[in-house]
């Protein structure tokens, strides 16, 4: 690696110069990585030169980056958490998120990068009696696959085990209808509660209404006001006879395959989250380490940016590092 000192006396990390691997060794090293996983290699050269007094190549801390996720990057351990009984169980309520978003990679195109988070859900302090509870998400956990469903299962399963998820006395998996993730939450958490996301359920709601009415927008509006109480009330039987007698059985399909799923007000009463707002608010933040303007990744960049993304924004970075080393 490509390293100078600017202009200053050495500090005190100067001593950990290692002359075999020509790399600063611990701190320093440690820092850079984390540097990388934050902002664009060009704007963390800027920042080593500036605040770091060290003049560092884009190249050398891509390569530095190279190196330290694929040190990140351990197979996940999947052997099952001991058995929660009532004097271990967790009392708290967890949340379990994933969702997908498009990355470009040179020479495949835009490929979807599956994202995963676990955290803990937190009351929020009533502000009036005529509001319904709120709650908020807080020690959140990351996970992100450059790949499908398979790569990704894995990795979200290591996630849930390292946090702890299935010893929750209560747990939900909030986010949007899209199968891959209730066939996962299916097959290996199956005592969470469920929920589709508000937002994503209202946008569909909104969609039928347009098909329900093609060439009445008044009338589709009318339809979806109508309907949107019967859909935050898990009311959806009139919504799903409605649109099958109007031949839209695909649109019914998704509120029947989902009822059990869509009961809001019940959620809402039971301090549950009934929007994915912090797995989207997740990929926003992958993609913008990962899609920003200008940038321009191979697969193996990509993939080894992605374990030191999540550790930098989870905040695991420094435990992750001394687990590697």
């Amino acid at each position: 690696m490509s390293v100078q000192a600017v202009g200053t006396a050495f500090s005190p990390l100067d001593a950990a110069w290692d002359l075999d691997e020509g790399l600063y060794a611990g701190a320093l090293k440690q820092n850079m990585a984390w540097l990388c996983g934050l902002l664009p290699y060009g704007q963390a050269a800027q920042v080593m030169a500036r605040i770091g007094k060290r003049r560092v190549s884009e190249s050398s801390l891509w390569r530095l980056a190279q190196q330290v996720g694929q040190g990140l990057q351990r197979q996940p351990t999947l052997e099952p958490p001991p058995e929660a009984g009532p004097a271990t169980a967790d009392p708290t309520t967890r949340l379990l998120s994933m969702d997908g978003g498009m990355v470009n990679i040179h020479g495949e195109g835009w490929k979807e990068l599956k994202v995963g988070l676990v955290g803990t859900v937190i009351a929020d302090e009533p502000t009036s009696t005529d509001k319904a509870p709120s709650v908020h998400t807080t020690d959140l956990h990351y996970c992100a696959v450059l790949g499908d469903v398979s790569a990704f299962t894995p990795v979200l399963r290591d996630l849930a085990h390292r946090t702890d998820f299935q010893q929750a006395t209560r747990s939900c998996i909030t986010a949007d209808g899209a199968a891959w993730i209730w066939n996962l939450a299916d097959a290996y958490f199956p005592d969470s509660t469920q929920i589709v996301d508000y937002s994503h359920a209202r946008q569909h709601l909104s969609l039928a209404a347009q098909a329900r009415f093609p060439d009445c927008p008044f009338q589709a509006d009318a339809w979806f006001h109508a309907h949107t109480d019967d859909l935050f009330n898990g009311l959806l039987k009139p919504i799903v006879a409605d649109l099958q007698q109007a031949d839209l059985a695909d649109s019914a399909a998704y509120f029947q395959a989902h009822q059990h799923r869509m009961d809001y007000a019940q959620f809402q009463d039971a301090g549950y989250p009934i929007g994915s707002g912090s797995v989207e608010s997740e990929i926003k933040q992958f993609k913008h380490r990962l899609d920003g303007p200008g940038m321009y990744w191979s697969r193996q960049g990509a993939e080894n940016m992605i374990p030191i993304r999540a550790a930098v924004l989870d905040g695991s970075f420094d435990l992750r590092w001394a687990t590697a080393a």
